[in-house]
């Protein structure tokens, strides 16, 4: 009988430890996670840890993990620049940063577009999407990332002076909202034609019957992907995590999570959809340090107001032939993320020994583009130069926040000299001359000094890199 009464004991013993005792934690997750209910209903059953979650986006939710045991985010990226990265975390699941088109819409942007065209089309009034807000979501985020990266072109990381208003307001000027939710807001509006999102909202979005599902488009200069780690904030509850972990990352849960969620399995063997098989392109660099996102945030809520640049354009006779081709080209070239945007207020000013002409379009559609270029157009070149007083005359048509540049090939030989010019004060109005050809470097370099713009030696690079460089809202 003791020894029967020793066995049982033992059997009893050796099924409770391997029972998993039932665990309740606490869990700060982004607010797409939402839709991971019923697997995290299997992953109770299967391990006995229910994850108690409360949702907020992960940039706000970056902000600070007290009182909670576990983080389940979109990126620890940004915690890392915060150095408050947990010591643990696992990927859970993928999905990037895309962007959804409504069908009647996506011969606007083209096959495969490039960010630098939504930009393009956006810039003017031929593209309007949704985001959702960069300041709380990781998603909003991501995108500003992208679309400035591409915009840098450098292949790299951003870097603070990567980024500049200038190449961010054409993509900008499209936006109709920035919402924690972005895709509720679409789902409900009639007056967009995209929304930026993760493919995983997306899919899920069409999944849900519309009758105009979204098209998915994949920026062929590429995206910022979601790699949604499952962090363990507090060291005391390891041993509840390494088993939600593991479940999580089984065969069973990665397919239960592609099928239900339409987020990309870690583990490349799970089956999946043929929309989880799409080529998402080239995966960008994450900025390295917090300046980066502080300064892509400040011009994204800077975006939109209505801003001046005023061109002083060079028509004189020693500008014929190759030079005043280059002037069109450059404005002729002006496109992607470079293109006037609407909203902007674009004066041209052509002069020679006196201003030849004035004009000034604030921009609502391609036409008033083709105006601007009509204006450039112009075959009027005459004798002398009067540099200061065009310079003089455009100045006094700055109104809010504008930025003046100046192009000129030769010397001031009408109207007042440089010191004059400079004796009269004129506010805070940056002036960038561009100076090619015999134009006097000193002069140009004083009056640049004094306003706060800078010199631009249109020799050393093309006139169009320098245009691109210095037009607008730097």
């Amino acid at each position: 009988m003791r020894i029967l009464l020793a066995v049982l004991l033992l059997l009893l013993a050796a099924c409770t430890s391997s029972t998993p005792q039932p665990v309740r934690l606490k869990v700060l997750a982004s607010p797409e996670l939402a839709d991971l209910g019923p697997v995290l209903e299997e992953l109770k059953r299967a391990t006995g840890v229910e994850l108690a979650v409360e949702h907020r986006g992960t940039v706000e939710a970056s902000r600070s993990l007290a009182g909670f045991d576990l983080a389940w985010l979109s990126t620890t990226r940004f915690l890392r620049l915060r150095g408050a990265e947990p010591a643990l975390s696992t990927s859970i699941m993928t999905s990037p940063v895309v962007l959804g088109v409504k069908p009647g819409k996506r011969a606007v942007l083209g096959e495969r577009p490039t960010w630098a065209d939504v930009a393009d089309r956006a810039a003017v009034g031929e593209f309007r999407y949704g985001m959702a807000d960069p300041r709380v979501s990781g998603g909003g985020m991501a995108a500003l990332i992208g679309v400035a990266t591409a915009a840098a072109g450098t292949g790299a990381a951003l870097r603070t002076e990567d980024v500049s208003c200038d190449r961010l307001q054409g993509f900008l000027t499209g936006r109709v909202f920035d919402v924690p939710d972005p895709i509720a807001e679409y789902a409900r509006r009639s007056d967009v034609d995209g929304v930026v999102a993760h493919e995983s909202e997306l899919l899920s979005l069409n999944a849900s019957g519309r009758a105009d599902p979204v098209e998915i488009v994949y920026p062929r200069d590429g995206i910022v992907l979601s790699d949604y780690p499952l962090m363990l904030v507090d060291p005391a509850h390891r041993a509840a995590y390494d088993r939600v972990v593991e479940w999580l990352r089984s065969a069973e849960a990665q397919r239960m999570i592609a099928e239900r969620t339409w987020r990309r399995p870690v583990d490349p063997a799970t089956p999946r959809d043929e929309k989880l098989r799409a080529d998402i392109g080239t995966a960008l660099y994450f900025p390295d340090r917090q300046e980066v996102l502080d300064r892509l945030l400040l011009f994204h809520d800077r975006a939109g107001d209505g801003r001046q640049v005023i061109f002083v354009l060079d028509y004189s006779t020693s500008m014929r032939g190759a030079r005043i081709a280059a002037l069109r080209e450059a404005f002729a070239s002006l496109n992607g993320f470079d293109r006037f945007h609407v909203g902007e207020t674009v004066t041209i000013v052509r002069f020679a020994g006196s201003v030849l002409e004035e004009r000034s379009i604030t921009v609502r559609g391609r036409q008033d583009l083709d105006a601007l270029l009509a204006v450039v157009a112009s075959d009027d070149l005459r004798d002398n130069t009067a540099i200061w007083a065009a310079l003089d005359h455009a100045l006094r048509l700055a109104r809010g926040e504008t930025t003046v540049v100046l192009m000129t090939d030769g010397e001031n030989n009408a109207g007042p000299s440089v010191d004059e010019f400079l004796r009269v004060g004129r506010g805070e109005v940056p002036v960038y001359p561009i100076r090619f050809g015999e134009a006097s470097a000193a002069e140009l370099d004083r009056v640049a000094q004094a306003s706060g713009g800078r010199l631009v030696e249109a020799g050393a690079k093309s006139l169009l890199e320098a245009v691109r460089e210095i037009r607008g809202c730097r």
